[in-house]
Protein backbone atom coordinates (compact mmCIF):
# COMPACT_ATOMS: atom_id res chain seq x y z
CA UNK A 1 0.00 0.00 0.00
CA UNK A 2 1.24 3.42 -0.88
CA UNK A 3 2.63 5.80 1.67
CA UNK A 4 0.27 8.58 2.64
CA UNK A 5 3.02 11.20 2.59
CA UNK A 6 1.55 14.54 1.57
CA UNK A 7 1.54 15.72 -1.08
CA UNK A 8 1.26 12.25 -2.59
CA UNK A 9 1.22 10.96 -6.14
CA UNK A 10 -2.14 9.52 -7.09
CA UNK A 11 -3.48 7.77 -10.13
CA UNK A 12 -7.06 7.28 -11.20
CA UNK A 13 -8.75 3.96 -10.65
CA UNK A 14 -8.68 1.97 -13.86
CA UNK A 15 -8.21 -1.68 -14.65
CA UNK A 16 -4.49 -1.19 -14.20
CA UNK A 17 -4.86 0.78 -11.00
CA UNK A 18 -7.01 -1.82 -9.25
CA UNK A 19 -4.71 -4.54 -10.47
CA UNK A 20 -1.85 -2.91 -8.56
CA UNK A 21 -3.63 -4.02 -5.42
CA UNK A 22 -2.37 -7.50 -6.09
CA UNK A 23 -1.07 -7.84 -9.64
CA UNK A 24 -3.85 -10.19 -10.76
CA UNK A 25 -7.23 -10.19 -9.06
CA UNK A 26 -7.82 -13.82 -9.93
CA UNK A 27 -4.84 -15.08 -7.93
CA UNK A 28 -5.40 -17.06 -4.71
CA UNK A 29 -6.22 -14.94 -1.67
CA UNK A 30 -3.35 -13.46 0.27
CA UNK A 31 -3.18 -11.73 3.61
CA UNK A 32 -4.27 -8.10 3.46
CA UNK A 33 -1.33 -5.71 3.56
CA UNK A 34 -0.64 -3.53 6.55
CA UNK A 35 -1.95 0.00 6.67
CA UNK A 36 0.22 2.77 5.30
CA UNK A 37 3.14 4.24 7.18
CA UNK A 38 2.63 7.52 9.08
CA UNK A 39 1.97 10.46 6.81
CA UNK A 40 4.97 12.69 6.37
CA UNK A 41 4.14 16.33 6.96
CA UNK A 42 0.84 15.70 8.68
CA UNK A 43 0.15 18.47 11.21
CA UNK A 44 -0.41 17.87 14.88
CA UNK A 45 -3.94 17.30 16.08
CA UNK A 46 -4.68 20.88 17.13
CA UNK A 47 -3.66 22.23 13.73
CA UNK A 48 -5.62 19.52 11.91
CA UNK A 49 -8.72 20.29 13.98
CA UNK A 50 -8.41 23.99 13.18
CA UNK A 51 -8.02 23.22 9.47
CA UNK A 52 -11.13 21.04 9.47
CA UNK A 53 -13.14 23.64 11.38
CA UNK A 54 -12.01 26.36 8.98
CA UNK A 55 -13.10 24.31 5.97
CA UNK A 56 -16.48 23.60 7.55
CA UNK A 57 -16.95 27.32 8.18
CA UNK A 58 -15.91 28.04 4.59
CA UNK A 59 -18.64 25.76 3.26
CA UNK A 60 -21.21 27.00 5.81
CA UNK A 61 -20.60 30.62 4.86
CA UNK A 62 -20.97 29.67 1.19
CA UNK A 63 -24.35 28.12 1.96
CA UNK A 64 -25.45 31.17 3.97
CA UNK A 65 -24.49 33.60 1.19
CA UNK A 66 -26.19 31.80 -1.68
CA UNK A 67 -28.92 29.54 -0.28
CA UNK A 68 -29.88 30.49 3.28
CA UNK A 69 -33.20 28.90 4.19
CA UNK A 70 -33.13 26.51 1.24
CA UNK A 71 -32.30 22.81 1.30
CA UNK A 72 -28.93 22.80 -0.47
CA UNK A 73 -26.51 25.18 -2.15
CA UNK A 74 -24.97 24.95 -5.61
CA UNK A 75 -21.61 26.47 -4.65
CA UNK A 76 -20.19 26.95 -8.16
CA UNK A 77 -23.14 28.77 -9.72
CA UNK A 78 -24.48 30.26 -6.50
CA UNK A 79 -27.81 28.53 -7.03
CA UNK A 80 -30.08 26.50 -4.75
CA UNK A 81 -31.47 22.98 -4.76
CA UNK A 82 -34.75 21.63 -3.38
CA UNK A 83 -34.02 18.17 -1.97
CA UNK A 84 -37.38 16.76 -0.92
CA UNK A 85 -39.82 18.30 -3.40
CA UNK A 86 -39.59 20.90 -6.15
CA UNK A 87 -40.68 24.30 -4.94
CA UNK A 88 -40.61 23.23 -1.27
CA UNK A 89 -37.85 23.85 1.23
CA UNK A 90 -37.17 22.44 4.67
CA UNK A 91 -33.89 24.24 5.27
CA UNK A 92 -32.21 20.84 5.07
CA UNK A 93 -28.63 22.08 5.32
CA UNK A 94 -29.50 24.14 8.40
CA UNK A 95 -30.98 21.13 10.19
CA UNK A 96 -28.08 18.93 9.08
CA UNK A 97 -25.52 21.43 10.37
CA UNK A 98 -27.04 22.16 13.77
CA UNK A 99 -25.22 19.65 15.98
CA UNK A 100 -21.98 20.06 14.01
CA UNK A 101 -22.07 23.80 14.69
CA UNK A 102 -22.67 23.04 18.37
CA UNK A 103 -19.84 20.51 18.65
CA UNK A 104 -17.48 23.02 17.01
CA UNK A 105 -18.57 25.67 19.57
CA UNK A 106 -19.83 28.03 16.87
CA UNK A 107 -22.52 29.27 19.19
CA UNK A 108 -23.60 32.37 17.24
CA UNK A 109 -24.25 30.09 14.27
CA UNK A 110 -26.09 27.58 16.47
CA UNK A 111 -28.45 30.35 17.56
CA UNK A 112 -28.91 31.52 13.97
CA UNK A 113 -29.72 28.00 12.77
CA UNK A 114 -32.02 27.10 15.66
CA UNK A 115 -33.88 30.41 15.37
CA UNK A 116 -34.54 29.75 11.67
CA UNK A 117 -35.81 26.23 12.38
CA UNK A 118 -38.14 27.41 15.12
CA UNK A 119 -39.54 30.25 13.01
CA UNK A 120 -39.51 28.85 9.47
CA UNK A 121 -39.44 25.05 9.28
CA UNK A 122 -42.92 23.88 8.23
CA UNK A 123 -43.61 20.17 8.90
CA UNK A 124 -47.07 20.40 7.32
CA UNK A 125 -46.17 21.26 3.75
CA UNK A 126 -48.18 19.79 0.89
CA UNK A 127 -45.29 17.63 -0.29
CA UNK A 128 -44.71 13.93 -0.85
CA UNK A 129 -41.46 13.31 1.03
CA UNK A 130 -39.26 10.24 1.13
CA UNK A 131 -39.83 8.75 4.58
CA UNK A 132 -36.30 7.38 5.03
CA UNK A 133 -34.53 10.62 4.09
CA UNK A 134 -36.90 12.70 6.19
CA UNK A 135 -36.31 10.55 9.28
CA UNK A 136 -32.53 10.28 9.15
CA UNK A 137 -32.03 13.91 8.14
CA UNK A 138 -34.79 16.07 9.58
CA UNK A 139 -36.10 14.01 12.49
CA UNK A 140 -32.56 12.99 13.41
CA UNK A 141 -31.27 16.53 13.04
CA UNK A 142 -34.00 17.94 15.26
CA UNK A 143 -33.48 15.26 17.91
CA UNK A 144 -29.73 15.93 17.93
CA UNK A 145 -30.29 19.67 17.97
CA UNK A 146 -32.52 19.34 21.02
CA UNK A 147 -30.05 17.03 22.81
CA UNK A 148 -27.27 19.56 22.19
CA UNK A 149 -29.07 22.81 22.90
CA UNK A 150 -32.01 21.89 25.13
CA UNK A 151 -34.27 24.17 23.09
CA UNK A 152 -37.78 22.79 23.56
CA UNK A 153 -39.24 24.16 20.30
CA UNK A 154 -36.84 21.93 18.38
CA UNK A 155 -38.30 18.87 20.05
CA UNK A 156 -41.84 20.14 19.52
CA UNK A 157 -41.19 20.63 15.81
CA UNK A 158 -39.60 17.18 15.64
CA UNK A 159 -42.62 15.52 17.23
CA UNK A 160 -44.98 17.25 14.81
CA UNK A 161 -42.91 16.10 11.85
CA UNK A 162 -42.70 12.52 13.12
CA UNK A 163 -46.46 12.39 13.65
CA UNK A 164 -46.94 13.38 10.02
CA UNK A 165 -44.61 10.57 8.92
CA UNK A 166 -46.33 7.86 10.98
CA UNK A 167 -49.06 7.05 8.42
CA UNK A 168 -46.33 5.50 6.27
CA UNK A 169 -45.98 2.88 9.03
CA UNK A 170 -49.48 2.61 10.45
CA UNK A 171 -51.24 2.24 7.09
CA UNK A 172 -48.93 -0.56 5.97
CA UNK A 173 -50.34 -4.09 6.37
CA UNK A 174 -46.88 -5.46 7.19
CA UNK A 175 -45.58 -2.58 9.32
CA UNK A 176 -42.85 -1.86 6.78
CA UNK A 177 -43.23 1.81 5.84
CA UNK A 178 -44.35 3.09 2.47
CA UNK A 179 -41.59 5.03 0.74
CA UNK A 180 -43.46 8.33 0.56
CA UNK A 181 -46.01 10.22 2.60
CA UNK A 182 -47.67 13.56 2.03
CA UNK A 183 -46.99 15.65 5.11
CA UNK A 184 -50.23 17.58 4.85
CA UNK A 185 -52.73 14.90 3.82
CA UNK A 186 -51.11 11.72 5.15
CA UNK A 187 -51.51 10.05 1.75
CA UNK A 188 -48.96 7.24 1.27
CA UNK A 189 -47.33 5.85 -1.87
CA UNK A 190 -44.46 3.68 -3.00
CA UNK A 191 -45.12 0.05 -2.12
CA UNK A 192 -41.69 -1.34 -2.99
CA UNK A 193 -38.79 -0.36 -0.79
CA UNK A 194 -35.17 -1.38 -0.14
CA UNK A 195 -34.01 -2.57 3.27
CA UNK A 196 -32.20 0.61 4.27
CA UNK A 197 -35.38 2.62 3.79
CA UNK A 198 -37.50 0.12 5.69
CA UNK A 199 -35.22 -0.31 8.67
CA UNK A 200 -33.24 2.89 9.35
CA UNK A 201 -35.65 4.52 11.76
CA UNK A 202 -35.11 3.11 15.21
CA UNK A 203 -32.44 5.52 16.46
CA UNK A 204 -34.39 8.64 15.62
CA UNK A 205 -37.82 7.26 16.53
CA UNK A 206 -36.48 5.47 19.61
CA UNK A 207 -34.90 8.66 20.94
CA UNK A 208 -38.09 10.56 20.22
CA UNK A 209 -40.03 7.99 22.26
CA UNK A 210 -37.59 8.40 25.14
CA UNK A 211 -37.72 12.18 25.03
CA UNK A 212 -41.50 12.49 24.71
CA UNK A 213 -42.69 9.41 26.60
CA UNK A 214 -44.68 8.33 23.52
CA UNK A 215 -44.05 4.68 22.70
CA UNK A 216 -45.63 4.79 19.26
CA UNK A 217 -42.46 5.90 17.48
CA UNK A 218 -40.34 3.06 18.89
CA UNK A 219 -43.08 0.52 18.23
CA UNK A 220 -43.36 1.54 14.57
CA UNK A 221 -39.62 1.36 13.97
CA UNK A 222 -39.14 -1.97 15.79
CA UNK A 223 -42.04 -3.60 13.95
CA UNK A 224 -40.52 -2.58 10.60
CA UNK A 225 -37.13 -4.03 11.52
CA UNK A 226 -38.71 -7.27 12.68
CA UNK A 227 -40.71 -7.60 9.46
CA UNK A 228 -37.46 -7.61 7.48
CA UNK A 229 -35.60 -9.99 9.79
CA UNK A 230 -38.47 -12.49 9.72
CA UNK A 231 -38.10 -12.74 5.93
CA UNK A 232 -34.47 -13.91 5.96
CA UNK A 233 -33.54 -17.01 3.98
CA UNK A 234 -32.50 -20.37 5.38
CA UNK A 235 -28.90 -19.17 4.91
CA UNK A 236 -29.57 -16.19 7.18
CA UNK A 237 -29.31 -13.73 4.28
CA UNK A 238 -31.63 -10.90 3.30
CA UNK A 239 -32.59 -9.75 -0.17
CA UNK A 240 -32.50 -6.18 -1.40
CA UNK A 241 -36.09 -4.95 -1.60
CA UNK A 242 -39.60 -5.93 -0.54
CA UNK A 243 -43.17 -5.21 -1.48
CA UNK A 244 -44.32 -3.70 1.77
CA UNK A 245 -47.96 -4.61 1.16
CA UNK A 246 -47.52 -8.30 0.29
CA UNK A 247 -44.32 -8.84 2.25
CA UNK A 248 -42.73 -10.61 -0.73
CA UNK A 249 -39.20 -10.02 -1.94
CA UNK A 250 -38.95 -8.07 -5.20
CA UNK A 251 -35.16 -8.49 -5.39
CA UNK A 252 -33.54 -11.51 -3.75
CA UNK A 253 -29.94 -10.35 -4.10
CA UNK A 254 -27.97 -10.11 -0.86
CA UNK A 255 -25.86 -7.05 -1.57
CA UNK A 256 -24.69 -6.11 1.93
CA UNK A 257 -22.85 -3.97 2.86
CA UNK A 258 -23.66 -1.97 -0.25
CA UNK A 259 -26.71 0.19 -0.85
CA UNK A 260 -29.63 0.07 -0.79
CA UNK A 261 -29.47 -2.23 2.26
CA UNK A 262 -26.49 -0.77 4.15
CA UNK A 263 -27.95 1.07 7.12
CA UNK A 264 -30.44 -1.66 8.00
CA UNK A 265 -27.51 -3.63 9.42
CA UNK A 266 -26.05 -0.51 11.02
CA UNK A 267 -29.30 0.21 12.85
CA UNK A 268 -29.53 -3.31 14.24
CA UNK A 269 -26.20 -2.82 16.01
CA UNK A 270 -26.80 0.80 16.95
CA UNK A 271 -30.33 0.15 18.21
CA UNK A 272 -29.02 -2.63 20.44
CA UNK A 273 -26.24 -0.36 21.72
CA UNK A 274 -28.28 2.80 22.28
CA UNK A 275 -31.37 1.21 23.82
CA UNK A 276 -29.98 -1.99 25.33
CA UNK A 277 -32.23 -4.10 23.09
CA UNK A 278 -30.74 -7.60 23.14
CA UNK A 279 -33.06 -8.83 20.42
CA UNK A 280 -31.69 -6.32 17.92
CA UNK A 281 -28.18 -7.40 18.89
CA UNK A 282 -29.05 -11.05 18.25
CA UNK A 283 -30.46 -10.16 14.84
CA UNK A 284 -27.31 -8.21 13.98
CA UNK A 285 -24.99 -11.05 14.91
CA UNK A 286 -26.98 -13.69 13.01
CA UNK A 287 -27.24 -11.65 9.82
CA UNK A 288 -23.64 -10.40 9.94
CA UNK A 289 -22.38 -13.93 10.45
CA UNK A 290 -24.12 -14.96 7.25
CA UNK A 291 -22.73 -12.00 5.30
CA UNK A 292 -19.20 -12.88 6.42
CA UNK A 293 -19.72 -16.54 5.58
CA UNK A 294 -21.31 -16.25 2.15
CA UNK A 295 -20.20 -12.88 0.75
CA UNK A 296 -16.70 -12.08 2.00
CA UNK A 297 -13.90 -13.00 -0.40
CA UNK A 298 -10.30 -11.99 -0.95
CA UNK A 299 -8.90 -11.01 -4.32
CA UNK A 300 -5.49 -9.56 -4.97
CA UNK A 301 -4.78 -9.53 -1.24
CA UNK A 302 -7.80 -7.38 -0.41
CA UNK A 303 -11.17 -8.08 1.18
CA UNK A 304 -14.35 -7.60 -0.85
CA UNK A 305 -18.04 -8.42 -0.47
CA UNK A 306 -19.65 -10.04 -3.48
CA UNK A 307 -23.35 -10.08 -4.26
CA UNK A 308 -25.11 -13.43 -3.94
CA UNK A 309 -28.58 -14.91 -4.22
CA UNK A 310 -30.07 -14.82 -0.75
CA UNK A 311 -31.50 -18.35 -0.94
CA UNK A 312 -28.64 -20.25 -2.61
CA UNK A 313 -25.50 -18.18 -1.99
CA UNK A 314 -24.76 -18.19 -5.73
CA UNK A 315 -22.53 -15.28 -6.81
CA UNK A 316 -24.40 -12.68 -8.85
CA UNK A 317 -22.00 -9.73 -8.92
CA UNK A 318 -18.80 -8.13 -7.68
CA UNK A 319 -19.62 -4.49 -7.23
CA UNK A 320 -18.41 -2.22 -4.45
CA UNK A 321 -20.02 1.11 -3.59
CA UNK A 322 -18.41 3.91 -1.61
CA UNK A 323 -21.54 3.87 0.52
CA UNK A 324 -20.43 0.44 1.70
CA UNK A 325 -17.15 1.78 3.07
CA UNK A 326 -18.93 2.45 6.37
CA UNK A 327 -18.79 -1.31 6.96
CA UNK A 328 -15.30 -1.52 8.50
CA UNK A 329 -16.47 0.71 11.33
CA UNK A 330 -19.62 -1.31 11.87
CA UNK A 331 -17.74 -4.61 11.82
CA UNK A 332 -15.31 -3.25 14.38
CA UNK A 333 -18.07 -2.06 16.68
CA UNK A 334 -19.78 -5.42 16.30
CA UNK A 335 -16.65 -7.29 17.40
CA UNK A 336 -15.28 -8.52 14.04
CA UNK A 337 -12.09 -6.48 14.15
CA UNK A 338 -10.01 -8.61 11.75
CA UNK A 339 -12.66 -8.30 9.06
CA UNK A 340 -12.99 -4.60 9.83
CA UNK A 341 -9.29 -3.89 9.31
CA UNK A 342 -9.20 -5.98 6.14
CA UNK A 343 -12.02 -4.04 4.52
CA UNK A 344 -10.69 -0.69 5.70
CA UNK A 345 -7.42 -1.54 3.96
CA UNK A 346 -9.37 -2.16 0.75
CA UNK A 347 -10.93 1.29 0.78
CA UNK A 348 -7.67 2.95 1.77
CA UNK A 349 -6.10 1.36 -1.32
CA UNK A 350 -8.91 2.75 -3.49
CA UNK A 351 -8.47 6.19 -1.92
CA UNK A 352 -4.71 6.06 -2.53
CA UNK A 353 -5.26 5.36 -6.21
CA UNK A 354 -7.61 8.28 -6.83
CA UNK A 355 -7.84 12.02 -6.24
CA UNK A 356 -10.99 11.24 -4.24
CA UNK A 357 -12.97 8.01 -3.94
CA UNK A 358 -15.23 7.11 -6.92
CA UNK A 359 -18.83 6.23 -6.20
CA UNK A 360 -18.73 2.63 -7.40
CA UNK A 361 -16.40 0.05 -8.90
CA UNK A 362 -16.57 -3.50 -10.17
CA UNK A 363 -13.72 -5.30 -8.47
CA UNK A 364 -14.33 -8.41 -10.56
CA UNK A 365 -13.13 -6.79 -13.78
CA UNK A 366 -11.40 -3.79 -12.17
CA UNK A 367 -13.56 -1.10 -13.78
CA UNK A 368 -15.22 2.04 -12.53
CA UNK A 369 -19.01 1.78 -12.48
CA UNK A 370 -19.56 5.37 -11.41
CA UNK A 371 -16.80 7.95 -11.64
CA UNK A 372 -18.70 10.50 -9.56
CA UNK A 373 -17.83 11.60 -6.07
CA UNK A 374 -20.81 12.94 -4.13
CA UNK A 375 -18.88 14.12 -1.06
CA UNK A 376 -19.76 10.85 0.65
CA UNK A 377 -18.65 10.47 4.28
CA UNK A 378 -18.59 6.68 4.69
CA UNK A 379 -14.84 6.10 4.47
CA UNK A 380 -14.03 8.72 7.09
CA UNK A 381 -16.94 7.44 9.18
CA UNK A 382 -15.06 4.13 9.37
CA UNK A 383 -11.84 5.99 10.16
CA UNK A 384 -13.58 7.64 13.09
CA UNK A 385 -15.19 4.43 14.35
CA UNK A 386 -11.97 2.42 14.19
CA UNK A 387 -9.98 5.19 15.85
CA UNK A 388 -12.60 5.38 18.62
CA UNK A 389 -12.29 1.62 19.13
CA UNK A 390 -8.50 1.33 19.01
CA UNK A 391 -6.97 4.76 19.58
CA UNK A 392 -4.55 3.88 16.77
CA UNK A 393 -3.12 6.97 15.08
CA UNK A 394 -3.02 5.26 11.69
CA UNK A 395 -6.73 5.99 11.35
CA UNK A 396 -6.11 9.67 11.93
CA UNK A 397 -3.43 9.61 9.26
CA UNK A 398 -5.61 7.96 6.65
CA UNK A 399 -8.52 10.25 7.56
CA UNK A 400 -6.30 13.29 7.14
CA UNK A 401 -5.25 12.00 3.73
CA UNK A 402 -8.94 11.79 2.81
CA UNK A 403 -9.48 15.36 4.04
CA UNK A 404 -6.46 16.66 2.11
CA UNK A 405 -7.81 15.10 -1.09
CA UNK A 406 -11.17 16.80 -0.68
CA UNK A 407 -9.55 20.14 0.08
CA UNK A 408 -7.27 19.91 -2.94
CA UNK A 409 -9.85 18.79 -5.47
CA UNK A 410 -13.38 19.70 -4.34
CA UNK A 411 -12.96 23.06 -2.58
CA UNK A 412 -14.40 26.00 -4.53
CA UNK A 413 -14.88 29.66 -3.58
CA UNK A 414 -18.50 28.93 -2.65
CA UNK A 415 -17.74 25.93 -0.43
CA UNK A 416 -17.28 22.27 -1.38
CA UNK A 417 -18.80 20.56 -4.38
CA UNK A 418 -19.36 17.10 -5.79
CA UNK A 419 -17.31 15.71 -8.67
CA UNK A 420 -18.77 14.52 -11.95
CA UNK A 421 -15.72 12.47 -12.94
CA UNK A 422 -12.79 11.61 -10.68
CA UNK A 423 -11.05 9.74 -13.51
CA UNK A 424 -10.72 12.85 -15.69
CA UNK A 425 -7.48 14.79 -15.65
CA UNK A 426 -8.01 17.28 -14.23
CA UNK A 427 -10.89 16.03 -12.11
CA UNK A 428 -14.22 17.40 -13.38
CA UNK A 429 -16.32 19.08 -10.71
CA UNK A 430 -20.08 19.30 -10.41
CA UNK A 431 -22.16 21.94 -8.64
CA UNK A 432 -23.80 20.81 -5.40
CA UNK A 433 -23.05 20.65 -1.70
CA UNK A 434 -25.26 17.80 -0.41
CA UNK A 435 -26.92 18.59 2.90
CA UNK A 436 -25.23 15.61 4.56
CA UNK A 437 -21.86 17.30 4.10
CA UNK A 438 -22.76 19.62 6.98
CA UNK A 439 -23.76 16.68 9.19
CA UNK A 440 -20.99 14.20 8.54
CA UNK A 441 -17.57 14.57 6.88
CA UNK A 442 -16.26 17.57 8.84
CA UNK A 443 -17.84 16.27 12.05
CA UNK A 444 -16.05 12.92 11.97
CA UNK A 445 -12.76 14.63 11.18
CA UNK A 446 -13.17 17.31 13.81
CA UNK A 447 -14.03 14.84 16.56
CA UNK A 448 -10.93 12.81 15.68
CA UNK A 449 -8.55 15.73 16.01
CA UNK A 450 -10.14 18.26 18.34
CA UNK A 451 -10.60 16.55 21.73
CA UNK A 452 -13.98 18.29 21.54
CA UNK A 453 -15.14 19.26 25.06
CA UNK A 454 -18.80 18.91 24.12
CA UNK A 455 -18.49 15.27 23.03
CA UNK A 456 -18.28 12.36 25.47
CA UNK A 457 -15.72 10.09 23.81
CA UNK A 458 -16.64 7.20 26.11
CA UNK A 459 -20.32 7.03 25.24
CA UNK A 460 -20.82 9.06 22.08
CA UNK A 461 -22.98 7.48 19.39
CA UNK A 462 -23.86 8.91 15.99
CA UNK A 463 -26.63 7.91 13.61
CA UNK A 464 -26.15 6.83 10.01
CA UNK A 465 -26.48 10.51 9.10
CA UNK A 466 -23.84 11.52 11.66
CA UNK A 467 -26.39 12.95 14.10
CA UNK A 468 -25.41 12.95 17.77
CA UNK A 469 -27.79 10.53 19.48
CA UNK A 470 -25.74 10.08 22.67
CA UNK A 471 -22.76 11.83 24.18
CA UNK A 472 -23.63 15.55 24.12
CA UNK A 473 -21.88 17.28 27.03
CA UNK A 474 -23.74 20.45 27.99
Amino acid sequence: MRSLSLPRRRTVLSAAAVATAGAALARPAAAAPALAAPAAGMPDDAVAAREVRDEFVHSWEGYKRAAWGYDEVRPVSGGRNDFFADGRTFGLSIVEALDTLWLMELDDEVALAADWIERELDPAQDADVQVFETIIRLVGGLVAGYLCTGRQPLLDRCRELADRLLPAFTRSPTGMPYRYVNLRTGAVSGNTSPLAEIGSNILEFGMLSQLTGRQKYWDAAKRAMRAVFDRRSALGLLGTSLNIETGRWTDTTSCAPNPPVDSYYEYLWAGAELFGDGELGDWYRLLTGSVLRYQLEHRGGYAWYKQVDYATGRTTGRGASELGSFYPGLLGKGGDMDAAVDYYNTWTMILDNNPVVPEAIDYGDATVRSARNDLRPEYVNSSFDLWMLTGDRQYKETAYGYFAGLREHLRVPGGYTVAEDVTAAPLRRGDLTPGYWFAENPKYLYLMFAAAPRFDYRSGLLSTEGKLMRGAVR
